[in-house]
């Protein structure tokens, strides 16, 4: 089970670009790992474009963003080029990664009850650790709540 202040076991996943991203090569850089439940959904698509906006300031944090769901590399990829985001997708087909972080939960829409990716974002520090975790994310002024994560977070690394 994960638990802020423990290392994260790493893991590899198939990402855009024609790569496989794992945590344990993306050391000593924070890295912020959000779950979204489906690309090119209206949520999915501001919350993937907020982060795209403030790439920039979490670059110049030492931070990289990365965005996971359940969809194919393929869809990531269409996904990924028609919102010119500036940031990998990781696909996690099998669940592998969404279970580790335990992000699938009972869903509900129109009535109808499924197993789904419910939102949420992880901050994770440059030795691998976790250090911050957000759950049943909403949008609205989410990115800058992990940005300030992130400049407290390397401001208490530097001291």
């Amino acid at each position: 089970m994960l638990s802020i202040g423990k290392k994260i076991q790493s893991f590899c996943l198939p990402a855009t670009g024609n790569q496989t991203l794992c945590l344990k090569d993306l050391q000593g850089k924070n890295v912020v790992l959000y779950f979204y439940p489906k690309d090119s959904t209206p949520g999915c698509t501001t919350e993937g474009q907020n982060f795209r906006d403030a790439k920039t300031k979490f670059t110049q944090q030492n931070t990289m963003i990365l965005g996971i769901s359940r969809d194919s590399i393929k869809r990531h990829e269409n996904f990924k080029t028609k919102q010119s985001f500036n940031f990998d997708l990781l696909s996690d087909e099998d669940e592998t990664v969404c279970k580790q972080f335990d992000v699938i939960k009972l869903k509900k829409l129109y009535g109808r009850e499924y197993m789904g990716i419910e939102r949420s974002t992880f901050l994770i520090d440059r030795k691998g650790i976790l250090r911050q975790a957000w759950r049943k994310v909403k949008i609205n002024g989410h990115i800058e709540e992990v940005l300030a994560a992130v400049k407290q977070l390397n401001q208490q690394s530097h001291a």
